[in-house]
């Protein structure tokens, strides 16, 4: 089996983990390439040469490698950043949670060993993921226009609220005064558009969840709509720039640019070990049922 390893960081308290996970690699006589700048961090605990560990630099690298899965080292934030690796060759994505919350890494620290034996053994199964496409006259994001999680439009530079005009398939839906707003899938329906009051939405429901940042009209709620829709934005405020984020990537943008958000014409796939399901994950996570008096 071949596998490609893909890491940002790496933690002083998370050494001695990360050498056991790459022992238990060499141990399995498994395959391995090392994202190019997850190899650095990893200078003096492993060696790679001797190993015989492949580096993958791009995305052409990774499709040439051709890997049965990537294993990513962190928390949600590694796998949102490896999807811009991954693109669309729909290699299996796994997260291995060194993070906090851990709602796409699902693979806790003493669940490592046997989530490589399931892996190895091919138990677990993959989850199709639906990603976000933005479009614009003014290129944005360069060859990486998409998200897994969600696309955010916020205010800048400035106090004052902006406001977002939108519209759903080219017919008119709201102006949000707000400090911004979040257009998120079903996979992001738990991260910044829960924290903003948005509701949880099942993988696979065929949805995109529009919630408001902090909206002056206190009437305003968050919308779930079909992801067969196009979402466009006008954007209107006292400051000359705003920002637009896609996952954890931002760039600065005008009132010149009109964006156009869509489901993306190809899916990212998740690998889930056998006995973990979204369910269970939301109850673990946001501690449902822990109370005492339950």
């Amino acid at each position: 089996m071949k596998l490609v390893i893909y890491g940002q960081r790496l933690k002083e308290d998370n050494v001695e983990l990360v050498k056991y996970f790459f022992a238990q690699l060499a141990e399995r006589k498994l395959e391995v390439g090392i994202y190019v700048e997850y190899v650095d961090k990893l200078e003096g605990i492993i060696d790679i040469n001797r190993l015989g560990y492949q580096v993958i630099n791009n995305h052409e690298e990774l499709v040439a490698y051709a890997p049965n899965m990537i294993i990513t080292l962190g928390g949600d934030g590694t796998i949102l950043n490896a999807v811009t690796l991954v693109r669309g060759s729909q290699i299996p994505i796994l997260g291995i949670n060194l993070g906090r919350l851990g709602f796409l890494a699902n693979v806790e620290k003493d669940q490592i060993s046997q989530a490589l034996d399931d892996v190895t053994n091919g138990r677990y199964k993959c989850e199709s993921r639906t990603l976000l496409k933005l479009d614009c006259e003014i290129p944005l994001f360069g060859e990486v226009p998409f998200a897994l999680n969600d696309f955010t439009i916020h205010k800048r530079d400035t106090s004052s609220m902006i406001t977002i005009h939108t519209y759903v398939d080219g017919n008119y839906l709201n102006s949000y005064w707000a400090d911004g707003i979040i257009v998120s899938t079903p996979t992001g329906s738990t991260g910044y558009s829960m924290s903003c009051g948005g509701p949880i939405v099942f993988p696979g429901s065929g949805n995109l969840v529009i919630t408001p940042v902090a909206p002056h009209n206190l009437n305003v709620r968050p919308l779930v709509i079909s992801d067969s829709s196009i979402i466009s934005f006008e954007i209107e405020g006292r400051g000359e720039n705003f920002l637009c984020t896609l996952d954890s990537r931002y760039e600065a943008i005008s009132q010149e640019h009109r964006l156009f958000i869509k489901k993306c014409d190809f899916d990212v796939q998740l690998a889930i070990i056998e006995g973990i399901d979204f369910m269970e994950t939301i109850r673990k996570k946001l501690m449902w049922g822990i109370d005492k008096r339950n």
